[in-house]
């Protein structure tokens, strides 16, 4: 893809005071436009306490002018004004969307040091059918029960779709619409506040499985949920990791499974949810010509 010198971003926030209104730009019908989305990645983001805030967030690879003309067309209920416009490098944004303050380095990012000092559970859905009015005011009502909530919701389409699901092992291509990363944070180290936010955040996964893709329900390897499973010490087999691997890579999982055989047969590289590998007496000549072929 050619990054342009020049990108724009931009940064609206809103307070929603009716449920209908938490999520209003992503019952759009262009939100859901695969052609636009070649231009610009956008996210909405709710925090709920008292009320909920969204914020809608883009990069545009190009100029703010064609950003105003496309949204213009596309989006006029958000109201992107030039002055909601920032151009800058693409380095810049990657700066500015990470939070850091402006005319900071890009130094910084060698640093490999966090923004962010707290405590945090995470989840991920990829979604395939848009969330109707009725799961919208189910989402506000559950973002008010707790302290510190947030979504994050990327639209898909465009380059995404057309790639095959498996061409990369990365699977979630044609049919997913946006992917939503749950998050609530807390500072308190206590067990009590991790039990209690860790609760919610189970719950609201819970109420979110009517509207997340099925079979399997898919999550975001690099959001990694280990409510999803755990190979315990290391050694699991891949009947063991079906729960988790099938979330993350779909049909790809056998492909990587054959390949990490092929490359790691004594799975030195391994964390919670790492891929497995097959037992010797389970790898033969044909195994391997459909790990390196397929």
């Amino acid at each position: 893809m050619h990054v342009s010198a020049l990108v724009s971003c931009y940064k609206i926030q809103n307070q929603c005071q009716k449920n209908y209104g938490l999520f209003s730009v992503i019952s759009f019908p262009n939100y859901h436009s695969s052609s636009l989305l070649h231009n610009f990645a956008t996210k909405g983001t709710g925090e709920g306490q008292r009320t909920v805030q969204t914020a809608y967030n883009a990069l545009f690879l190009g100029k703010s002018e064609r950003l105003l003309q496309i949204m213009g067309e596309s989006f006029p209920e958000l109201g992107l004004t030039k002055q909601d416009c920032i151009e800058m490098s693409w380095i810049e944004s990657v700066l500015y969307i990470a939070g850091f303050p402006t005319n900071t380095p890009p130094e910084v990012l060698l640093q490999g040091t966090s923004q962010f000092k707290n405590y945090f559970k995470a989840k991920s859905d990829f979604v395939r059918k848009p969330v109707p009015e009725t799961g919208l005011e189910g989402i506000w009502k559950k973002l008010l029960q707790e302290d510190s909530p947030l979504m994050i919701w990327n639209p898909y389409g465009g380059m995404m779709g057309k790639i095959p699901e498996c061409q990369t092992p990365f699977p979630h291509r044609k049919g997913v619409i946006y992917m939503i990363q749950y998050l609530t944070l807390w500072n308190d180290d206590s067990q009590e506040s991790a039990k209690k936010h860790m609760d919610w955040m189970r719950d609201f996964y819970g109420f979110m499985a009517d509207y997340a893709s099925k079979s399997p329900r898919e999550a975001y390897v690099n959001y990694r949920d280990l409510d999803l499973g755990t190979n315990k010490n290391g050694n699991a087999s891949y009947n063991q990791a079906v729960p988790w691997g099938k979330q993350y890579y779909k049909g790809n999982l056998e492909r990587l499974v054959l390949v990490k055989t092929k490359v790691d047969p004594d799975n030195f590289f391994v964390h919670e949810q790492s891929v497995p590998t097959l037992p010797l007496s389970m790898w033969s000549p044909r195994t391997e010509k459909k790990a390196m072929t397929d």
